[in-house]
Formats: structure tokens, C-alpha cells, sequence
């Protein structure tokens, strides 16, 4: 089995702009970013956002909460974001939720901004043949379905029914209409064997799946469910059968945790990427739901350069930890919240509580070193922002 096999079964419109709007441009992109970096300046190789905070599911350990009414950004304030951006390079978006298909004008953006890739984060329930298509025909949108475990498990993390069936569906209507289809998976204690099989891989592959990103469960939101938390043995199983795994198997295999010589690293504190919340507030991950920042206040560059929280927040958790800072010392994140009258911006009013009395579990920081032996993926990860990740 090859892993050019799906890459090149995907429609042609859809792997040009796959390979020249998100791997050219990005590349270009990040190679902007890093100087900025090195003269001291603010501004994200790419964003995330949170169209909206409404979801059709209800996962374990899911930092999203509607609160008394759902929050959604306007087209307006999405566009501004995005063109802010290209301003500076960046041309690569994750779209997240909720579940951002619920979000209506989601194809007018997608429409509007042709010049830019699209990451569509999605539970999948809501693909479709016409969302499909919709997709096909704009060719700049890659799905990224989540698949959480088997029939049993999927429902009890996703807490609804038939959840394993819908996203095989998903799946298999995303690859009929030959989109660019990843699927992710945020591996946890329920379902590591399963994530770490070569039946999970072949399935996938034969799906017409071309990258599969691994996600390490991380306890948040009102249901944290701390059991479900890797410990420190399993956080090396998984780095060690990605090593390997990216020498064998027929898919991409991509995480958001370390660099090309195995090193531990957090996106948000290098300031490589930063999420946007639907109520427009900038947040240094999606799970760190802290905000001293909001998008309407001024022009998005300026924003970024006048955060003391940000920069704060780059500065001192480097003086802590390369791993996460919300599993490793959530007592000091809030700490450092407070000291900064940083908003909870998580609609969760015992937020603060949570994690000034929180469960430390291991994260990727615990690993021992371990480098990429591939050297496509080591190069990638060296020049190519995606092997560095921007949502783990």
C-alpha cells in the first residue's frame, strides 16, 4: 500500500490547492512568521476560530460551553480576521466549533477566500452529500473528522447514539467526492489500543483517508473525566509508534507535540498559532480559555503586539514546561490568569476553581526524546508548519 495512493485519487482542484495554497503558501507563511519572530514582533503563523459554540454532541472532556445562549461570530468579523491576516502571510485557518457545520454563512467564507486553505475541524455527523460536494466544487477545504473508538466507545465519548457509524459515513462521503480527508483522534485510555493498530490505519486507508492526527486527550471543560488521561508509559507508546508508524504505513501520520529531533514544544507559547473564540476573544489555545484580547477593539496586528498577556504568556511558560500547561499545572495557569485580570472567556463560572484544584496528569512534556527517523517528516517539521501543529 502506497501513500501517494489516496493523495492522488483526490479531485484536482482539490490537491492543487492542497499542495500550492496550503503547502506552498504555508510554507511561505511560516518562513514570514519566523522572521517576524526573530525581530521581536507579534503575529501568528496561522489562527484557529471558533465559528460558533453550538454543537449537535456532547463529548467527555470537551472545553466547549455553549452557556445560557450559543456565541457566534458575524461573517463580517470573520472575514476582517482573515484579511488581517493575508496582510502578513497567513493563509491557513482551522475552523472550529462546536461543530462548525451548524454555522450557517460557513460556505460563504470558505467561497469569499479562495486565495486561502481551510481546515474544517468536524465530528462528521453533518457531512453530507451536498456538504460534500459544496466542498469539491471550492476546493480549497480539507475535513478533519474526528473518530473517537469502536461502536461502544465512540457513544460513551461522544454522548449520543450511533456516533461510530455516522462517522464511517462520513468518512466514506468525504473520500466518494474525492475531498483531501484527514481524520483526527484525541487518543485517550479507552481507545489507545484501537488508535495504535494496524487494523485502525488499513481501515482508514481503505476509506481513501490520506492523514490521520493524533491528539492526546486532555481533560477540560465541565466533563473532564481525568481517568481517561494517558499516563506517562502511553504518552511514550504513542510518540514511539508515530516514529515508527511514519516509516510503514500507507497515511500521514501528523501530532502536534514535537519537533523534528523529538523534542517536546507548545505551539501557543512560540506564538506559532492562537485561537479566537466565538465571542472574538484571543485565547493562547482553544483549551486555555483566558482572554485579555478581543478582535473588535482594533486592527488584529495591533491587537497582537499591544497583548501583555500573550507575550507574558510566551515568556513564562517557557520558564515551566515544553509539554501542557493545563495538564501539568493547571493551579499556576490560573494563578497567572489572575494576575493578569485575564477574562474567563470559557462560559463556565467554576472554571477558576476547577483549575486552582485540578488533577495534574502527565503530558507530551513527560516524554523521554525521541527523533523523527523519517526524513520527509523530520524536513517537514524543520520547514513546514504543519508537522509543527497549532492545536495540540
Amino acid at each position: 500500500m502506497s501513500i501517494t495512493r489516496n493523495i492522488l485519487r483526490t479531485d484536482s482542484k482539490c490537491l492543487r490547492k492542497f499542495i500550492f495554497t496550503f503547502g506552498w503558501k504555508g510554507l511561505m507563511g511560516f518562513r514570514k512568521f519566523q522572521k517576524r519572530k526573530k525581530r521581536g514582533e507579534m503575529f501568528p503563523a496561522f489562527q484557529f476560530i471558533s465559528v460558533t459554540n453550538d454543537c449537535n454532541l456532547n463529548c467527555q472532556g470537551c472545553w466547549v460551553t455553549k452557556g445560557e445562549k450559543t456565541s457566534s461570530l458575524d461573517i463580517e468579523q470573520i472575514n476582517r480576521i482573515i484579511v488581517d491576516s493575508k496582510k502578513y502571510g497567513s493563509y491557513f485557518f482551522g475552523i472550529l466549533g462546536g461543530e462548525p457545520l451548524m454555522y450557517k454563512p460557513l460556505m460563504d467564507i470558505f467561497r469569499s477566500h479562495p486565495d486561502c486553505y481551510f481546515q474544517l475541524f468536524t465530528n462528521g455527523t453533518l457531512i453530507n452529500d451536498n456538504v460534500a460536494q459544496e466542498l469539491r466544487n471550492l476546493g480549497n477545504v480539507t475535513p478533519l473528522i474526528s473518530f473517537e473508538g469502536n461502536e461502544t466507545i465512540a457513544d460513551i465519548r461522544r454522548g449520543s447514539n450511533r456516533v461510530y457509524q455516522r462517522t464511517i459515513q462520513a468518512i466514506e462521503t468525504a473520500t466518494k467526492h474525492k475531498l483531501v480527508t484527514g481524520v483526527a483522534i484525541s487518543v485517550c485510555k479507552s481507545n489507545i489500543d484501537m488508535a495504535l493498530s494496524e487494523e485502525f490505519i488499513n481501515l482508514l486507508h481503505d476509506k481513501g483517508v490520506v492523514y490521520l492526527w493524533y491528539y492526546i486527550y486532555r481533560p477540560s471543560g465541565e466533563n473532564p473525566c481525568y481517568d481517561l488521561a494517558l499516563s506517562s508509559e502511553e504518552i511514550e507508546r504513542l510518540r514511539y509508534f508515530l516514529v515508527d508508524g511514519r516509516t510503514k504505513y500507507p497515511l500521514v501520520l501528523i501530532d502536534s507535540y514535537w519537533d523534528a529531533n523529538g523534542n517536546p514544544f507548545c505551539p501557543a507559547a512560540e506564538g506559532l498559532s492562537h485561537h479566537i473564540n466565538p465571542s472574538g476573544n484571543i485565547e493562547p489555545c482553544p483549551v486555555i480559555q483566558y482572554s485579555c484580547d478581543n478582535i473588535n477593539s482594533e486592527d488584529l496586528k495591533s491587537v497582537y503586539e499591544k497583548s501583555t498577556f500573550l507575550k507574558d504568556f510566551k515568556v513564562e511558560i517557557s520558564k515551566k514546561t515544553k509539554g501542557c500547561i493545563l495538564m501539568e499545572d493547571p493551579n499556576w495557569l490560573q494563578n497567572f490568569a489572575s494576575n493578569h485580570q485575564a477574562k474567563n472567556t470559557s462560559n463556565r463560572s467554576e472554571m477558576s476553581n476547577q483549575l486552582a484544584n485540578g488533577k495534574i496528569v502527565p503530558s507530551h512534556g513527560s516524554c523521554k526524546v525521541i527523533p523523527e527517523k523519517n526524513w520527509i517528516y523530520r524536513m517537514a517539521k524543520k520547514r513546514a508548519f504543519f508537522g509543527l501543529g497549532a492545536y495540540g
